[in-house]
Parts: C-alpha cells; sequence; structure tokens
C-alpha cells in the first residue's frame, strides 16, 4: 500500500507546507534521507494555541499538546513531501525530535510527543518506528507549545 493510500484509508488529509518563519526551508532532501525543519503546529496558517504546557489555569494541557504534536507530524511530512517530490517517495522513518514548551515541573514531554510518534506508525506502519528525543524547553518560536523535527528516508 501506497502512503497516499494509506492517507487515504485513515482519511487524513495532508496540510499545505507551513511556510518558514525565518530564514530556513521547511525541509531538505540529501541522499534517501529527508530532513525537516522543526514544525509547528501551524492550521491554516495560525496556531491553535500558545503558552506553556502544564496543569493549571493558563496552560496548555498534556492531552491537546498531544494532539498538536500530531499536527506538527502532519506538518513535517507534507514538507517532506515537498521535498522529497510526493508524498509516496517517503519510505520510512528514522528520528523524531519533540520540542515541548512547559513549566518546570512538567515532566510528561514523552507522552505529549508520542502524538507524533503515534501518528507516524499509523501511516508509515514497521517502517514508521523511530528513535525519538522528547526534550522541554522554557519557550518555542510564536510561544508554540510544541515543535516537532523528523528524518525520513526516501526512495
Amino acid at each position: 500500500m501506497t502512503v497516499t493510500e494509506r492517507l487515504a484509508e485513515l482519511g487524513i488529509r495532508l496540510p499545505e507546507v507551513v511556510p518558514p518563519v525565518a530564514a530556513y526551508v521547511p525541509a531538505k532532501a540529501h541522499g534517501d534521507l529527508v530532513y525537516t525543519a522543526g514544525q509547528l503546529p501551524m492550521v491554516s496558517g495560525a496556531l491553535p494555541a500558545t503558552g506553556k504546557v502544564g496543569d493549571g489555569e493558563g496552560l496548555v494541557p498534556a492531552s491537546d499538546a498531544k494532539d498538536y504534536a500530531r499536527q506538527c507530524a502532519l506538518n513535517a511530512i507534507a514538507a517532506a513531501a515537498a521535498a522529497a517530490g510526493g508524498v509516496d517517495r517517503l519510505t520510512g522513518v528514522l528520528k523524531v525530535t519533540g520540542f515541548v514548551a512547559s513549566v518546570p515541573e512538567f515532566t510528561g514531554q514523552p507522552g505529549v510527543i508520542n502524538g507524533a510518534s503515534d501518528v507516524l506508525g499509523e501511516i508509515f506502519g514497521d517502517v514508521g518506528r523511530h528513535a525519538r528525543s522528547a526534550v522541554g524547553v522554557p519557550v518555542l518560536p510564536l510561544d508554540a507549545p510544541v515543535e516537532v523535527e523528523v528524518v525520513f528516508t526516501t526512495s
């Protein structure tokens, strides 16, 4: 089954490639790899939420942040597909690095980044299993709660 067919089966429509907010490209192909820039959870050109992840008033709940990490991964697929010459050229996932803007006492970064890992696994199956880092940081660009970068293999 192609990636296009799998996306259709899952009812997932990839977003448009998010334009860069600084001096970089959304993804770069090199040999049989595509590296994405850090992808924010942009939806139709805007962040669905801003701020720090944690428990309490005025904070982004971890369950919401997990959904935003999923959106980051879909944005990464779109960027990688554009750099690789199409989504069906993506043959697997090697590495995911996830950043979670969180309050100091929050330790659930791995659970948040599971939003990205889970959707990559749903789409790519066994070749979507990847090495991963999930890191808590004090702030992200545009005050986004999460950011994800992915390294894909290509054909």
